[in-house]
């Protein structure tokens, strides 16, 4: 496991056999967006094409963070693989329901209240 922070966002893998846990924590914006992509860039390089996004602690996401998990939906499906979304609430709720960029997603669950 490592974990990596600049500017507003922390982002810490878990990694397993051919899968992985991504926790976000912070700012998915145009500033931190490419630490994210980078993270999941390494990961399919890795052969890791299962990936969770945990997004529990995500406190704002704009149209470049969610483009770079979109991107990397589109990496791992052409690869038999699949990016899930759990702990989904705020900002990011609210912009993949006004979207419609829900169903780009293999899986999208909402935080628990």
């Amino acid at each position: 496991m490592y974990v990596q922070e600049v500017a507003d966002l922390n982002v810490e893998v878990q990694r397993g056999d051919c899968d992985a846990l991504v926790r976000l924590t912070g700012d998915l914006d145009k500033l931190t967006a490419p630490l994210l992509k980078d993270a999941l860039v390494q990961l399919f390089t890795e052969g890791r094409v299962q990936i969770v996004i945990d997004a529990g602690e995500l406190d704002f996401c704009d149209s470049s963070g969610l483009w770079v998990l979109v991107e990397h939906q589109r990496r791992v499906s052409a690869h038999a693989g699949s990016l899930g979304i759990v702990g989904v609430h705020g900002v990011l709720q609210r912009v993949l329901d006004v979207t419609g960029l829900k169903a780009a997603f293999d899986r999208v669950v909402p935080a628990e209240l």
